[in-house]
């Protein structure tokens, strides 16, 4: 409720006081025993997110994997946190940029990364000296809580009060408090471009701080050069894993019109061979959607698919069997800007568009509004660096010859337009945690 909210708030302001006051070497310490923790418990709690959010225990387990890999990186990041002297026009002055911790980071995470996310942000944040405030999704609270537990007792071990990294559980009218409330120093939240935008607004009005990451309408670019054993499984892997519930997910995928056709029915004959199953079963490789609503978001757009020219070559319909099962799907057909091909539905969905010369795809993959994650798939170096240059891909994550989906805790992740500008993990992305004074 709003007031275990507000109790909450004050007891991870009055535990920052405590934290911000340990030397960073040893928040440092602390995250790696977090990790440690996290560690120890990685297959339950792989369990746990494969039983609220619906994908395969694998990548659970995957997921926890990614916390604890950002919390052995922080420990190493809270030694070299810090800014430079310069050198003064003044005599016998010096001139030092001095970083400080914000104080309270409010962290809403969204259900299809109910750990990773959450892991990204607080790892980097603590050892930064701050304290966190984190609001899950509704829908994946059992983990929010777990999490929460595991570190709770490390700080405690430690003889700091638990509330450093608290918890609140609820739906958007928490999540509206903590985006209006000035005692949150910075707001990081993960979810749809339509909620970010409001989140944006609120924060804003107060002149807060947000970190932003938001969707992305993620295009995968196959040249004629390109080596098609790597083109086939790593479509099927970004479009269909996590049953195409991620930021980074395969929604568009360009081939050269003299490939098109080959491509197509070594993809259609790969989505054959997808084990469909319950996601505790070591053999599956795709699981149900998360929800009822992603159900029927994916029919709508099947549906919408078909009237705007598409056609379905693969999948198109509802699984019969308990669960939210879909059957992962492959549009052809479509122009490169048909309305559903512009739009991110958050299901697996791969639209399959034909291109004739690089200056037009590069112009394709920069039209849709989102600017998460981006691929091409070729043997040309000279192409390679455009891409990758001021004319390529106006994405926040540009990749080569590998999928749109998975990314290194070490670089910064994020996208740009609407998927909101934000950076987290890895690279300089601790800056946003802290204040900088000259």
């Amino acid at each position: 409720s709003l007031e275990d909210y507000e109790e909450t708030v004050k007891k991870a302001k009055e535990a920052w006081k405590v934290w911000a006051d340990i030397p960073a070497p040893k928040r440092g310490e602390i995250v790696r025993q977090i990790g440690d923790a996290l560690r120890q418990k990685i297959k339950v709690l792989g369990s746990l997110v494969s039983l609220e959010m619906g994908k395969i225990f694998v990548e659970g387990v995957g997921e926890v994997q990614e916390y604890v890999d950002v919390c052995d990186y922080a420990v190493g990041l809270s030694r070299m946190i810090g800014g430079p002297i310069l050198p003064s026009e003044r005599p016998g002055h010096a001139l030092i940029e001095q970083w400080n911790p914000v104080g309270l980071v409010g962290i809403i995470t969204a259900f299809n990364f109910p750990v990773a996310v959450y892991g990204w942000n607080s790892a980097i944040a603590m050892i930064c000296g701050n304290a966190c405030l984190w609001k899950g999704a509704p829908t994946t609270s059992l983990i929010s809580v777990a999490v929460t537990k595991i570190i709770a007792k490390v700080l405690e071990d430690n003889k700091v009060p638990g509330a450093i990294c608290s918890l609140v559980c609820g739906g958007a009218d928490i999540g509206a408090a903590m985006a209006r409330d000035e005692r949150m120093d910075l707001l990081s939240f993960t979810g749809s471009t339509k909620v970010g935008k409001q989140v944006a607004l609120m924060v804003q009005e107060r002149f807060g701080r947000s970190l932003l990451e938001l969707g992305g309408n993620n295009a995968i670019i196959v040249f004629e050069d390109a080596d098609l054993n790597l083109v086939i499984p790593s479509a099927l892997f970004a479009a269909v894993g996590t049953a195409g519930q991620r930021c980074t997910t395969a929604r568009r995928l360009f081939l050269h019109e003299s490939i098109h056709d080959e491509v197509v029915a070594k993809l259609a004959k790969a989505y054959a061979q997808v084990r469909i199953g319950d996601p505790w079963d070591s053999d599956t490789l795709y699981g149900p959607l998360h929800t009822k609503e992603a159900v029927k978001m994916f029919l709508g757009a099947v549906e919408q698919a078909k009237q705007q020219g598409g056609s379905v070559v693969y999948g198109g319909k509802v699984i019969n069997r308990p669960g939210n099962y879909v059957e992962p799907t492959i549009v052809t057909g479509l122009p490169h800007n048909a309305p559903i091909v512009h739009t991110e539905t958050f299901a697996p969905i791969l639209y399959v568009l034909k291109f004739k010369e690089e200056e037009e795809v590069f112009a394709w993959n920069n039209e849709v509004k989102q600017g998460l994650s981006s691929s091409i798939f070729t043997k040309d170096l000279g192409r390679i660096f455009r891409w990758l240059g001021p004319k390529g891909s106006d994405c926040g994550i540009v990749n080569v010859n590998i999928p749109t989906s998975g990314a290194e805790i070490g670089g910064a992740f994020g996208g740009e337009k609407h998927t909101g500008g934000g950076r987290e993990s890895g690279s300089d992305s601790w800056k946003l945690y802290m204040r900088r004074s000259t």
